[in-house]
């Protein structure tokens, strides 16, 4: 007897995460099935996705121009309030959160909220959000499973095993497309070159955050939070070919690997359908021709970004919303060519040395402090112009 597809609500549907997502269950066939697709204010590029999957309906956050005229007939919804409900819809059994930045924050709270599976590949909405979606996670009916590449490594690796038996946790890093620049060249670099990723095809901010390693900072930050390890058991070590997404050392000295292509489409099929193990049209893993595997330390000295995350993550409170929020600002500031690579971590120091950490109790503590973080960073941002 062939059980009912998985109804699936896909938060952020025209970024690199969201086509991923979209790939993956047009070759799983009858396994799934859209319930909803949501994008930010990419009219047009809903409008073409929604012809090509036919979702029950569709979700803009932001109204678009009056000029904008859908081809898709089905139903459209637009507004935060409509994404947070879609998130929550009792017709979906799972949910990925594929949004870019904080915005993600209340779709995870209502997902887990709703009793749904997340599939968390926003993983900024944990960093800023902290006690409180481990609490609606935690607490509630919801499951949470870890999209990023390394954190569904680990969550592979553990296999369900108590944080107690676990010595160490490592995390691997591309290093990026600077990795073998010299930090008195980094003032020439342009967005163009940052955004030229050497091995794996994201959007444009986290691009970025790679190249600056604060994406590796939020990492290490999501590790402590997802599997309850310690800061002082979480390490990064450079792997340029990404073929080993992370390691679990283990207290009797076992460690254990996930490795395959640098490819989202592997860990989201897994965050679908794990533990089983579906069957997966993808290029097999070759030991002698993707050999020999190097692993080289992170030159955090020369990516303050990473530093000043782990540092923000130690700290907790309001603090890691307010080092995300901060390098959004920056990020956005660089690509628009108003600021440089290195003013990058400049804007972020300066808005974690002025802001004053504080608890994180609600949703509003954190929005207070992301506007707060917000607004000292354009500040920032001005000043050094």
């Amino acid at each position: 007897m062939t059980s009912s597809p998985k109804g699936v609500v896909l938060l952020g549907a025209t970024g690199s995460i969201g086509r991923s997502t979209l790939r993956v269950i047009d070759r799983q066939g009858d396994r799934f099935r859209l319930v909803a697709m949501t994008a930010g204010s990419r009219g047009e590029s809903l409008d073409e996705l929604a012809a090509a999957m036919n979702p029950d309906y569709v979700v803009l956050a932001r109204r678009p121009s009056e000029r904008f005229e859908p081809g898709w007939t089905g139903e459209w919804r637009y507004g935060r309030e409509a994404l947070a409900e879609a998130a929550a819809d009792p017709a979906a059994d799972l949910v990925v959160n594929a949004l870019v930045g904080y915005a993600g924050l209340e779709s995870t709270l209502a997902a887990l909220g709703a009793g749904h599976r997340l599939a968390l590949a926003n993983k900024e909405s944990l960093v800023a959000g902290g006690d409180l979606v481990l609490d609606a996670w935690r607490d509630g009916p919801g499951e949470l499973i870890p999209v990023d590449s390394e954190h569904s490594a680990i969550h592979q690796c553990l296999a369900g095993r108590p944080p107690r038996e676990v010595s160490r946790l490592i995390l691997t890093a591309s290093g990026g497309p600077f990795r073998e620049l010299p930090s008195d060249r980094f003032g020439d670099i342009q967005p163009e070159d940052a955004l030229a990723h050497p091995t794996w095809s994201m959007g444009d901010k986290i691009t970025i955050d790679s190249a600056t390693m604060a994406n590796k900072a939020l990492e290490v930050i999501e590790a402590h939070l997802l599997f309850d390890v310690p800061y002082e058991k979480i390490e990064v070590v450079v792997h340029p070919s990404s073929i080993v997404h992370s390691f679990v050392e283990f207290r009797d000295g076992s460690t254990i690997a996930q490795m395959g292509h640098p490819s989202m489409e592997i860990p989201i099929l897994y965050a679908l359908s794990g533990p089983e193990r579906l069957p997966n049209e993808y290029r097999n893993f070759d030991p002698v021709a993707d050999g020999p595997l190097v692993f080289e330390s992170l030159r955090s000295e020369q990516f303050p970004m990473f530093e000043l995350g782990v540092s923000a993550g130690r700290a907790g409170g309001t603090q890691p919303a307010a080092y995300n929020a901060a390098n959004e600002v920056a990020v956005r500031s660089f690509l628009d060519h108003r600021l440089s690579f290195p003013g990058i971590p400049e804007v972020v120091e300066d808005v974690l040395t002025r802001m004053t950490p504080r608890p994180v109790t609600s949703i509003e503590d954190v929005e207070a402090a992301d506007f707060e973080a917000r607004t000292l960073a354009r500040e920032s941002v001005i000043r050094l112009n």
